[in-house]
């Protein structure tokens, strides 16, 4: 049954997910076991979201098609195995960016925002039952330029109008939309102004892919050691041990998704605080230590984060590949066929790192973390 129309806060028109279908879910769908590659096909989540998004690239909704066979990928040859992905039109059909000027600058309504979307590019509402926290409800739209099946972006309280600045309750959303998941290929991130964000209207992506990634079981260390490693308020911070490094690894097993939300959005706050842009990204992975005897298992989630350096402006001409969220993860959409034969892993590591703060600063950083953790 269609859902009554809504009009957006002010009074205007009706917003382009007002009609759309709503996928409601509570506490009980949320599956916090036996995610594994090889596994179960996937949950009721994972079969609305690809039978909506399928639907919606029979009827040309998207700017381009991605192939039937898949997108072209090779493994890089090295220890991180890097995963490319050749996907050309992703750099030649998305939407121009934005000006983005200010890691806070403020929502502009005059300025394309997903309110103007039209309405078959909405997936579905996303509505939590009663029963849990009050939520107000998300959106998923379709992102028209794909990176990979199934792409859509996660829009949480969309009609606020709210700038890409991470919120507690979008941090989660997106871990509950990982635990909603039987597939360890969905991938959700976050990439902030200043870091690769394109649009001023508070979203994060998910996707599908349907190779591992060396993040998902990478070895850790605990930046601090019991019992001060999370106090009571926030879960531990890990640091990555692996190239290129500079990234804070918090993991949960579904159990204690509240804590995990409250520290992924300190840790924004934070990193705003020192006026330093960040891209985060969340997949089901290994617990935290060194890699697990057993690879395929993925009980929980893993949630990255990494500082960076804020910058503005145009992106630089002739690169291979921008540095945002999945890049820094290992998967690598390439814009030319050129690179994607020739790429190598050192070249990978030297443009990720160029991106991320060097670790004198990012040293400086960790002891406000730290300093955080103990609250």
């Amino acid at each position: 049954m269609a859902a009554p129309r809504e009009e957006d806060p002010d009074g205007g028109p009706a917003l382009p997910w007002a009609q759309a279908p709503v996928f409601s879910y509570s506490e009980r769908d949320l599956i916090r076991s036996g995610v594994r590659w090889g596994g179960a096909a996937g949950s009721r989540f994972d079969a609305a979201l690809r039978s909506a998004w399928d639907q919606r690239m029979s009827a040309g909704c998207f700017r381009y098609r991605l192939p039937s066979a898949g997108l072209p990928s090779r493994r890089l040859p090295g220890p991180r195995r890097f995963l490319a992905q050749l996907n050309p039109q992703r750099a030649t059909e998305r939407r121009p960016p934005q000006d983005i000027r200010s890691l806070r600058q403020p929502f502009e309504p005059e300025r394309f925002n997903f309110t103007r979307i039209p309405a078959r590019e909405v997936v579905f509402r996303l509505r939590r039952e009663a029963g849990a926290e009050a939520q107000a409800e998300a959106v998923l739209v379709i992102n028209v330029s794909p990176l990979e099946r199934g792409h859509v972006l996660l829009l949480p309280e969309a009609a606020r109008g709210l700038p890409q600045l991470l919120t507690r309750e979008a941090a989660m959303r997106a871990l509950e939309l990982l635990f909603l998941s039987a597939d360890p290929g969905l991938r959700l991130g976050f990439n902030s102004l200043g870091a690769a964000a394109s649009v001023n209207h508070l979203h994060l992506h998910a996707y599908y892919l349907g190779q591992s990634l060396g993040l998902e079981s990478a070895p850790s260390r605990p930046l601090l050691a019991p019992p001060a490693a999370g106090g009571r308020r926030f879960l531990p911070v890990h640091l990555l041990s692996e190239p290129p490094g500079r990234g804070l690894l918090l993991y949960t097993d579904g159990g204690d998704l509240a804590r995990a939300a409250l520290t992924l959005h300190a840790l924004c706050a934070l990193l705003l605080r020192r006026s330093l842009a960040h891209n985060l990204f969340l997949c089901r992975g290994c617990p935290p230590g060194l890699p697990p005897a057993r690879p395929a298992c993925r009980l929980g989630v893993r949630a990255v984060l990494w500082p960076r350096a804020a910058r503005f402006g145009p992106k630089p001409l002739g690169q291979p590949f921008a540095v945002a969220l999945c890049e820094l993860a290992g998967h690598l959409p390439v814009y030319n066929p050129q690179d994607y034969r020739s790429l190598t892993e050192a070249r990978v590591l030297d443009a990720l790192g160029s991106h991320l703060l060097p670790e004198e600063q990012f040293s400086q950083l960790l002891e406000d973390v730290s300093q955080m953790l103990k609250e």
